[in-house]
Order: structure tokens, then sequence, then C-alpha cells
């Protein structure tokens, strides 16, 4: 069956950027809690800051690869999925694949359920992080419009997480902890240039893939663009409960405008602004995250014993804020830290679960229909739950070794998919939306980039 043509319809006027807010919030928190939080303080508290290059150059890459995503959405008013189903039919089936299999591994969850878990005086955590896993579920099939429960959830975790560990790094970092991050920030670390040593490659392609969002969770931007209304995503319609919300008409297959010149210039008013809004909200506050959680965990931690361990280097660094300045502020880290990877983790169930029900719908040739995506969208988010209950159950429980595991699996994911990305753009988009030589090297450097690290993990875990 044949995908739905583009229809022309009217490009609307461009949002200002205070009303463009929201999307680059969702996506920084499907980055808080794993790179941010536990993978890079991780590698930075048992090798040094001289390795926190590769984050600044991790989510630089996941700046421009994000707004080339939106880039599709914007113009097309569909999600970027149609605009790979319209070039090969069979893409859709490897979107199935490569989502729910990387994103099956619970480790975010089981990382809250550890830390929340401390607090609570809880050595076995599992049981807990079930019981998050169904929350999780219980509050995404509860919310009436989806998009708008996971942006206030997001909204409220960055503005008070943020804020708590900027404070935290001005006042435990002393002058040669913050010497130590701007050294590298250019890959100067203490008596290595770049990598250090005995790192593993392995742990370090997961940070990279994980300094944002990651894998496939990338391409959920624009579906979030095409909810919020952004351009052509006007027409669309949202996501309700099948319980609370009131139904709305959903158009998976978008529409275009005409690229006269008033158009055009339209367009670049909309491009500018989104680019503004996801380079102070994503690139800018994601990076001054990264930046200070490194350092925290650098200057509370770096050089103690027991830290290659897990999340034991978190439960450290709760330890020694709380030994530093009050023992209340060390658990108030502790429980924004939790809380901050249970936001992630049903913000991560929420985005894998769009992706998977737009590519089963594209991959079903007709077989089912648009207004079906919410009861899809539920079937496959409650399939994940269970699936990452069964891995608990199964004894695969260890945070850090999920994380390192789903990480690997997303790193692949966004070679592949940052290459489609750019085909798609360069051959479906009218010459006049197409990016610029600038943006197009972007997109081939970190295509070569992510590509060349896959291959050097696999080749080194064969051989």
């Amino acid at each position: 069956m044949p995908i739905n043509p583009l229809k022309i319809n009217v490009l609307p006027d461009p949002l200002p950027i205070r009303k463009l807010i929201g999307p680059s919030f969702i996506i920084l928190g499907l980055g808080l809690g794993s790179g941010e939080l536990i993978l890079w303080p991780y590698l930075s508290a048992n090798y040094g800051m001289g390795i926190i290059w590769g984050a600044l150059l991790g989510i630089t890459f996941q700046f421009f690869m994000n707004m080339e995503i939106e880039r599709y959405a914007l113009a097309h008013g569909e999600s970027i999925f149609v605009g790979f189903a319209r070039k090969l039919r069979f893409l859709p089936l490897w979107f199935i694949i490569s989502t729910f299999v990387p994103w099956i591994w619970p480790g975010i969850i089981a990382s809250s359920a550890k830390l929340l878990g401390s607090l609570l005086g809880i050595a076995e955590t599992k049981y807990l992080a079930i019981g998050l896993l169904l929350l999780i579920g219980t509050i995404l099939t509860l919310g009436p419009v989806l998009y708008k429960t996971v942006e206030t959830l997001q909204k409220t975790l960055i503005s008070i997480g943020v804020p708590s560990i900027f404070i935290l790094a001005i006042i435990l970092a002393d002058k040669a902890d913050w010497q130590a991050l701007f050294k590298g920030a250019v890959g100067i670390g203490e008596g290595f240039m770049f990598l250090p040593a005995g790192i593993s490659i392995s742990s370090f392609l997961a940070a990279l893939a994980y300094a944002g969002a990651g894998g496939n969770l990338n391409l959920a931007q624009s579906i979030y663009v095409r909810e919020k209304g952004y351009g052509m995503g006007k027409y669309t319609g949202r996501i309700t409960s099948l319980l609370t919300g009131k139904k709305e008409d959903i158009n998976l297959y978008g529409s275009t405008f005409e690229t006269t010149p008033e158009n055009v210039g339209k367009f670049k008013i909309w491009w500018k602004n989104i680019n503004i809004e996801h380079f102070i909200l994503f690139w800018a506050t994601g990076t001054v995250t990264i930046l200070l959680l490194a350092l925290l965990a650098y200057s509370t931690t770096h050089g103690m014993t027991g830290i290659a361990e897990g999340l034991n280097f978190v439960l450290l660094e709760g330890k020694v804020i709380g030994q530093t300045l009050f023992p209340a502020v060390g658990a108030f880290f502790i429980l924004v830290a939790g809380l901050t990877l249970f936001g992630t983790q049903l913000t991560v169930f929420d985005a894998t679960s769009r992706i998977l029900s737009e590519n089963l719908l594209l991959a079903s040739n007709g077989k089912l229909k648009e207004q079906k995506i919410p009861a899809v969208y539920y079937t496959v988010l409650w399939a994940q739950i269970f699936s990452g209950i069964a891995i608990f159950l199964f004894g695969l429980t260890e945070p850090l070794q999920l994380l390192t595991t789903a990480a690997i699996l997303n790193a692949f994911a966004m070679f592949i998919h940052t290459g489609l990305t750019l085909w798609t753009n360069m051959t479906l988009l009218d010459k006049a939306l197409r990016p610029s030589i600038f943006r197009f090297s972007a997109m081939i450097a970190a295509f070569l980039f992510y590509g060349g690290f896959s291959l050097f993990v696999l080749i080194d875990k064969l051989f």
C-alpha cells in the first residue's frame, strides 16, 4: 500500500521563541538521567576530568542531529519516520527492532531505585524498581494529553535539579578542580591526552551516545515538534489518554507548502527561532549540566576506593556532600538524582512507545489505521514495562551494566539514523529548505564518528 502523498497547505506564521519552549525540555530530560547523571560523572570520578571533551563533542553532534530531525517535521508536518518510509519501505521494521532491543534494558530505573532505596534503607531494590516501572505506566496511562504530562514533569525536575547541581558545584569544587575541568574540555588529563590508559572504550562510547538523548530517541524530537504544532505540524493531532483524554484526530501523514519567496522567508524565521530554543535549552543547559555533574563527582570522589563499582560513586558523592555541608544536603542530592532518573525513564518509555507506534503503523501496510495510534501506544508501553520487569526477575539488576549495554547498542543506532536523516533531508525537502554546507558537514562528521567508534567496539569485542 503506497504512503499518502504530501498535500499542499498554508505555512503558519512563526511563533515567538517564548511559545516554542517545550520539546527541548523533553530531550534534555532524556539525557539527564543517563549520560549526564551517571556515565560521564562515573568516568570523571574514575579517570579524572581529561575525558570530558567527549561529552562536549557528543552533545554538539546531537544538537546538529536534533535540528536536522526537527527540520523535516517543521517542513512536512510529519515525523522523520514517515520520511524514512517514503524512501525505503522496510525501514519501519529496522526502527522497531533498533528501538525495542536497546531500550528494553531497564538500567535507568534500576539506578533510580538504588538511589531512592538508599534513602529508604532498602538494600535489595529489585522490587522497588518494579514498583517504579508500574508507577510510570500508570502516570502515562492516566495523563489526559500525553505530551503535556511529559513536558510538565521534565520542566519541574529540570527547574529543581539543574540549579541545585550548579550551587553544589560552586560550593564544593576548588580552584584545582575547575582548572582540571577547563583542561579536560580540550583533552588534557592527568598524565594523558584525550583517553587515559585502561579506560574501557565500550564505556566511553556508551557515554558519548548518552551525551544528550541517545539512540533512536533523538528521532522522537520530530514527533514532539509535530505534537507541539511547530510549522506544518499545526495540522496533526495529539495522543490522548484512552481513559481520561478527549479524543483527537491524528494525521500520520503530513503536508507541505509552496516554496514561494514569502513562505521561504517564513520558514527561515521558524528555523531561526527553533534553533535558538534548542541551543539554549538543549545544548547550553545540557552542556553546563554535564560539566557540573562531572566536576561534582570529580571533586567529591576522585581517588577514593570503591568508586569503580556500579553506582557507588553517586552514593559516595551524597555522603561527602553531607559531611562537607549538612547531612540533609547530601540526602537531598541523592533524592534529586533518584527522581531525575525516574523522570528520565518515564520520558524514555513515552518516546520509545511513540516511535514503536508510528513504525508499527507504517509497517502494517494499512492494516492499522491512524486513529489506532493511542491504542497501539499503550499496548507497546505496557509491553516494554512488563519486559523490564521480566529482566529484573531473571536477575539482571546491575544498573551500570544495564546502562552500558543499552548505550553501546544505541550508539550504533545513532550511526544509522544520522546518515538516513541527512539523506532524507537532502532528497525529500525542497532545495530552498535543505541543510547548508555547514550543517551537512556536521552531520557527515557525526555519521563517521559514531560509525567508526561502533566498528572499533565491535572489533574489540570479537577479537
